[in-house]
């Protein structure tokens, strides 16, 4: 490649289930700016003529050469392959259920993304640019228990409101680092299984963090999505919630094809074990006999006749039929619109009220997670916890106007993700800022309508089987 070049090989571990797992991989090209001396990440539609492709990464990208990924079995030192030649991902199954493995991806004989690795970095001469940084790939992930198996103690991440770009040397780029860096030390020190992305994934180009396109190219998705999480991206899945910077809702253009995209989402959600439903992204994934994870899109709905995607008769009966399905003990939804808001910017959703909290009641459900709001909120109703986490990068300092009224007890003006750990039948929700300076999370205290501080955890009781 000429001097003036540079691909960024990257890897993703799209998808984990009991027996299988989907490895993606790609890279963004980068030109040198003569002038400034500093890299720039190629537009989408000057890769062509720049690099002779078309597209960066994911489920639709043309190919980098003949690939193999390889997965070893720690344990028994067994390796299991798959070749592709033709596409960028692949799934490699016949996996065991609950067990470590590495893995490796081989293009045209050399493994990608081997060795240092070079990230958009802080520049000694101010800003930051692409650079050596000293950091590797760590390529290993554990399967999940079967699905008929009792759920063993599982710890996830939710993480809401995030992608506003780390190009830029702006607070919003700052803030977006901070969480990633915990969310890096959670997948590498603290067993985490899985991210629960809460909407707005991809936002419109603000101070420079992204191009104006907001999120319908693949070179937008580089420094709000792929750079800063890189590393988390390669050992655990991330399971999408559509935002209103996601769609027309807020933004210019609709990046539902992009979403669809670099989140694989039409191989992971209509595969067999896996049940979804469209239009609008709903699915549900079990982990285990004891949880599972139902999206539901809050989005509006341009085409239905409806105002919202989640009132369409389609889904409406999915949804209802998810929420009467037999009794498991944790079955959490989640979206990126909250039924129950203080503010400062959003009030409670009032059509979500009257047509999802019946379902959740119906249900029994016990825990409710959302995003939109810019910062956190956690409150009771019945027997159901609700908690705002939409903060990972976008912050709201002004307090709510409502604190104290229904479904909204606690909240905090910080930059956070939400730590969950479910032991049968208790969870514990840990909202953490950051890390302090011997790497230990840094817990986020919230205020109550009292102005009284509110220490986490918060603990939350299962339904019964």
């Amino acid at each position: 490649m000429q001097d003036d070049l540079h691909i960024e090989p990257f890897i993703h571990l799209v998808d984990v289930t009991h027996d299988a797992a989907l490895v993606a991989w790609g890279g963004f090209h980068f030109r040198r700016d003569r002038v400034r001396d500093r890299w720039d990440i190629v537009d989408d539609q000057d890769l062509q003529e720049s690099c002779g492709r078309h597209t960066c990464i994911g489920h639709a990208a043309e190919s980098f050469g003949p690939t193999v990924v390889e997965v070893l079995d720690a344990g028994r030192g067994r390796v299991l392959s798959r070749a592709h030649s033709d596409a960028t991902w692949t799934w490699v199954r016949d996996l065991e259920p609950d067990t470590d493995y590495r893995y490796r991806v081989l293009v045209d004989g050399r493994e990608w993304a081997a060795g240092e690795r070079w990230d958009w970095v802080e520049d000694r001469r101010g800003g930051y640019d692409l650079a050596p940084a000293g950091l590797s790939y760590d390529l290993r992930f554990r399967t999940w228990p079967e699905p008929h198996a009792e759920t063993p103690p599982l710890r996830f991440i939710a993480l809401g409101d995030y992608g506003v770009g780390i190009r830029s040397d702006s607070e919003s780029s700052r803030r977006q680092r901070r969480i990633a860096e915990v969310l890096d030390r959670f997948v590498a020190d603290h067993d985490v299984r899985f991210v629960v992305s809460l909407g707005d994934n991809i936002y419109q180009g603000e101070q420079g963090a992204v191009d104006d396109e907001s999120g319908g190219e693949d070179d937008d998705w580089y420094s709000s999505f792929f750079q800063p999480y890189r590393y988390a991206l390669a050992r655990v899945p991330f399971f999408p919630a559509i935002g209103n910077h996601d769609t027309t809702d807020t933004e210019g253009a609709d990046d539902r094809a992009q979403m669809e995209d670099n989140f694989h989402l039409a191989e992971r959600f209509r595969s067999p074990g896996r049940d979804c439903i469209e239009p609008g992204l709903f699915y549900r994934v079990r982990y285990g006999r004891d949880l599972e994870l139902v999206c539901i899109d809050s989005s509006q709905d341009p085409e239905e006749g409806v105002h919202r995607h989640f009132q369409a008769g389609d889904q409406l009966e999915w949804l209802r039929e998810v929420f009467s399905a037999p009794d498991v003990r944790w079955r959490i939804p989640f979206s990126h619109h909250p039924v129950y808001c203080a503010g400062p910017s959003h009030d409670d959703d009032s059509e979500m009220l009257e047509t999802l909290d019946p379902l959740f009641a119906t249900a029994d459900v016990r825990l409710v997670l959302a995003g939109h709001e810019h910062n956190f909120q956690i409150g009771r109703v019945d027997r159901r916890t609700y908690v705002v986490s939409g903060a990972g990068g976008q912050v709201r300092d002004e307090a709510p106007a409502r604190l104290g009224e229904k479904g909204v007890e606690a909240w905090a003006a910080h930059a956070h993700l939400l730590v969950v750990d479910v032991d049968g039948d208790r969870a514990r929700l840990t909202p953490v800022s950051g890390l302090l300076g011997d790497g230990s999370p840094h817990l986020m205290t919230a205020l109550d309508a009292q102005n009284k501080v509110v220490r986490p955890p918060y603990d939350v009781d299962a339904a019964s089987d």
